[in-house]
């Protein structure tokens, strides 16, 4: 059974956004000047979900001859297709978000516009009821056992080349107690929790309580692949 308060957080998360601006490359050769394209992308979609209406704007000043193949990049950083954009901007874009290109995540409505007009974008992965009517059977629990049999999560790096930290982790320690978000993190990347403070921990855009619960954030943090994505990156400077 989902609490009404609880749904309130699924449906928060779901509906996730950032703004987002799409610049062609300087290199590539245009007939005319082409114009940004501004969107807000859902947290939990992908860069594939929005290569159609992007490479359809800018057709618009290039000659689709010369258009072979695209990618994105964010000041000569490669954006993973298969990422969802909420790690991206985690972990690749939330250390500038104060300029002019702004990567984020959108719903299902299509607001058409000219110059300087932002396009929200309609997915069906925004049919959040559905989902969940499917996905709440998934994840059910034996209540005598106080949660998943194990966690899934991955962990992501801004600070290493290896692509992400998973390993089996119980939401209950064998004693029974409840474990925290504080006590994986203590296990599989302790730098993250000692002081000085070096890193933030970051899920959704948010920086969660250490003492909350493991379980609690597997269930109503986690992206529709039911994994609870987490990002690791350094503090910002004084």
């Amino acid at each position: 059974v989902i609490m009404a308060d609880d749904k309130d957080v699924l449906r928060d998360v779901w509906f996730g956004r950032i703004p987002a601006c799409f610049t062609l490359s300087p290199e590539e050769t245009t007939e005319r000047e082409a114009e940004p394209y501004y969107l807000l992308l859902p947290r939990v979609s992908y860069l594939t979900l929005v290569t159609d209406k992007v490479k359809k704007h800018f057709l618009r000043v290039m000659k689709t001859e010369d258009v072979e193949e695209m990618w994105f990049e964010y000041e000569g950083t490669p954006l993973k297709w298969y990422v969802e954009l909420t790690i991206c901007y985690s972990c690749v874009l939330r250390q500038d978000t104060t300029g002019d290109l702004y990567h984020a995540f959108p719903s299902w409505q299509d607001t058409a516009g000219g110059k300087g007009e932002i396009y929200t974008m309609l997915f069906p992965v925004d049919k959040f009821d559905q989902f969940w009517a499917m996905n709440r059977k998934l994840m059910e629990y034996p209540t005598e056992e106080g949660g998943f049999r194990y966690i899934p999560f991955r962990i992501y790096q801004t600070t290493s080349d290896r692509p992400f930290i998973q390993k089996l982790f119980r939401p209950v320690s064998p004693e029974g107690h409840t474990l925290t978000l504080g006590d994986l993190l203590k296990e599989l990347f302790p730098a993250a929790i000692y002081e000085p403070k070096r890193f933030q921990v970051m899920i959704h855009g948010i920086e969660p309580l250490l003492e909350t619960p493991i379980q609690w954030l597997s269930e109503h943090l986690s992206h529709p692949d039911n994994f609870l994505h987490i990002s690791i990156i350094p503090a910002p400077s004084d």
